[in-house]
């Protein structure tokens, strides 16, 4: 049976419906607006730095004389990490990057800040070290977890293989456990990084529209799919 409610009187019922649709306009723009927001001051940070630089430079001089224009800092500053990317990728510039971490992290204070935010960066970056996203019993028989392979051995003598699973922490992924787990009994989906990612962050508020799940084992032809489910739709 239905709960009986008192009748709203009609200007109650005029600021309840502009009070909804108020916050609800809100919350759709909020993203781009704080994505704006974002860009914008980002742009303008980089440019402080950057096109003071240019005004010093000889409007005559061909072509580098005319660089100074609003976004020319972002221009920069995207090309600076694009060299950088280059160097680190030798031998000579990880051997510079470690030296330098190495630097950092021996000061008081300043060691341990940048401790924490090199972390926050691995995980940032951390599409393009987790091979894929799996699931596996967790922390007991019955519940599952989600996961990140970060490495897979096999064993040359019986042909098995086991997967090395990261499971983080919610909401905070620098943290998590690892688990060594055969790979016959992981849970495969067909669900992202990234998605698997935006889960953790939000400690699962932002769900993907679906995702399959099925047990695909190495030794057997026999493959245990089980099912796809809707996860957005359902709250």
């Amino acid at each position: 049976m239905a709960a009986w409610s008192e009748p709203q009187s009609f200007p109650r019922r005029v600021r309840r419906h502009l009070q909804l649709k108020t916050v609800s306009g809100l919350m759709e723009l909020f993203p781009l607006m704080v994505t704006i927001l974002v860009v914008a001051f980002i742009v303008d940070y980089a440019d402080r730095f950057i096109r003071p630089l240019f005004a010093h430079i000889p409007a005559h001089i061909p072509l580098i004389g005319d660089f100074d224009f609003p976004g020319i800092g972002v221009i920069v500053v995207t090309l600076l990490f694009y060299l950088i990317g280059l160097a680190v990728s030798t031998a000579a510039g990880r051997r510079a990057i470690d030296l330098k971490a190495t630097v950092l992290k021996s000061l008081p204070v300043v060691g341990t800040i940048y401790g924490v935010t090199e972390q926050a960066a691995a995980v940032m970056s951390s599409e393009y070290r987790f091979s894929r996203v799996v699931f596996i019993e967790w922390p007991r028989t019955g519940m599952i977890a989600m996961g990140f392979v970060t490495g897979r051995a096999l064993c040359e003598d019986t042909g098995k293989s086991i997967v090395a699973v990261y499971i983080p922490t919610v909401p905070n992924p620098t943290s998590g456990n690892m688990a060594f787990v055969i790979e016959d009994d992981v849970i495969e989906t067909d669900l992202t990084v990234e998605d698997a990612m935006k889960m953790v962050f939000s400690g699962g508020i932002v769900m993907p529209a679906s995702a399959a799940f099925a047990r695909v084992p190495r030794e057997s032809e026999t493959d245990e799919f089980l099912g796809r489910f809707n996860i957005s739709q359902h709250h």
